[in-house]
């Protein structure tokens, strides 16, 4: 049983390679320029036309020593993250804390400016962005 479906997947297999033979039809005008690219390429890629291999990499046991510094210096940072005190008991006074330092800090009239420039600039980009009336597709009598 074994020896019969291997005869048949060989035969479908080779019904499929041949058609990926490349044939060129001799009466097509580009049939001499395809016949041309295709012999001048027949043997692309060549091993002279890869790259060479990358010098100087570092040692594995560097790559290594490196690796185990920085789970070092990992654990290290998540211990000094573990000991800051995080209270945030109030978010809305700390919002309202923030927006009183920004509305302190003076604005220059040309920052002012900008920003009126800008919002106008805005304004005008949305009313253009309106969809126009829709056309009456109905035919005309």
């Amino acid at each position: 049983m074994i020896l019969i479906a291997a005869v048949a997947i060989t035969g479908g297999l080779g019904a499929c390679s041949s058609g990926l033979s490349a044939k060129t039809d001799a009466a097509s005008p580009l049939a001499p320029r395809v016949q041309e690219l295709v012999d001048a390429n027949r043997h692309y890629p060549r091993w002279e036309d890869f790259p060479a291999a990358p010098s100087g990499l570092p040692e594995v046991r560097q790559v290594a020593t490196n690796a185990r510094r920085l789970q070092a210096d990992n654990t290290a940072l998540n211990g000094e993250i573990a000991r800051i005190d995080w209270t945030l008991n109030d978010p809305e006074a700390l919002a309202a804390q923030i927006t009183a330092k920004v509305a302190a800090a003076p604005v220059s009239p040309d920052a002012a400016r900008t920003q009126a420039e800008i919002e106008a600039f805005a304004q005008s980009l949305r009313d253009r962005a309106k969809a126009p009336p829709p056309l009456d597709r109905r035919p005309a009598r």
